[in-house]
């Protein structure tokens, strides 16, 4: 079924193909960041799941995703978005369009006449930098998709900042501090730091099958900190990762920990391991008092 045609342009929006893959593939590659795993046909299942929903949200079974298609029937944009009926509440998960202003609002027009009946959209909602997007909308680098969001009534706040730094090929000493264990999830590494048989500081590691590496989290004990714990634990992290063959890392520093004590306490760390700052992610939310429910 097609949706709509603008004979001007020559551009079709119509459901998403299989057939549609590998352009997709190739618009979600051209706004990757440094660090960011490539787009494989192992994300297949996930892209066409959407994100994971909240605890007892009742999720669509799988979002809806449409292609901007050209005059040839290539996809030269998609948009993917799903809705929550019970908690009144939709998500527009991915846009990409090459960083084109007129195609981007042609996809995020039809996303929010699609999820009219949904009182509140959130777009760019936070997660761990992944093959299907970085944690946010990287403010500076899509300012194209930033401005359209905006055009079309979205309000963004910035939620964190996506850091990467790269790995050298001779994995750098570091004496172990902490236990590793094999983990599910996220697919990687838990490495635990005890005292007296307790967990007192943890991080979660993993790496990609293109030598991606992701930081999903760092953390020490309130009464444990400023004991050089964490500087200790990042070391052995990065050291693991080189050895496991990783050419790079990311991850992105919350900005939920600016209001926590120590709160340069993160930045000066990662700073001192060489990470720099890529870009700001930001998240978006579109409000309309208006309408009653959300449907699915």
């Amino acid at each position: 079924m097609t949706f709509s045609t603008n004979s001007e342009s020559g551009l079709t929006l119509r459901p998403y193909r299989p057939e549609d893959e590998a352009g997709v593939r190739e618009l979600i590659d051209a706004d990757r960041l440094p660090g960011q795993p490539q787009y494989t046909p192992e994300e297949r299942p996930a892209a066409r799941r959407g994100p994971v929903p909240l605890v007892g949200w009742a999720a669509l079974e799988r979002p809806r995703i449409n292609v901007l298609a050209d005059a040839e029937d290539r996809p030269c944009g998609f948009i993917a978005y799903l809705s929550w009926a019970d908690v009144q509440s939709g998500v527009i998960s991915w846009v990409h369009a090459y960083e084109d202003p007129p195609a981007l609002r042609a996809l995020l027009g039809h996303a929010l006449a699609a999820l009219a009946d949904c009182p509140q959209i959130d777009a760019f909602v936070g997660a761990p930098p992944s093959p299907l997007g970085p944690g946010g909308l990287p403010r500076t680098r899509r300012a194209a998709t930033h401005d359209a969001l905006v055009r079309t009534g979205f309000t963004g706040r910035r939620q964190g900042c996506y850091l990467h730094r790269r790995l050298p090929a001779e994995p750098p000493s570091a004496k172990p501090a902490a236990d590793v264990f094999p983990c599910d999830f996220p697919p990687g590494y838990r490495l635990i730091v005890r005292e007296a048989a307790e967990p007192v500081a943890e991080a979660v590691v993993s790496v990609g099958p293109d030598r991606t590496a992701t930081l999903y989290w760092i953390e020490t004990l309130p009464t444990r900190r400023r004991c050089g714990l964490g500087r200790k634990l990042l070391g052995q992290a990065l050291a693991l990762l080189a050895e496991l063959g990783a050419t790079e890392v990311a991850l992105v520093l919350d900005d939920a920990q600016q209001y926590a004590p120590d709160s340069q306490a993160a930045p000066r760390l990662f700073d001192s391991f060489g990470f720099t700052l890529v870009d700001q992610l930001w998240t978006y939310r579109h409000q309309s008092p208006r309408a009653p429910r959300c449907g699915a």
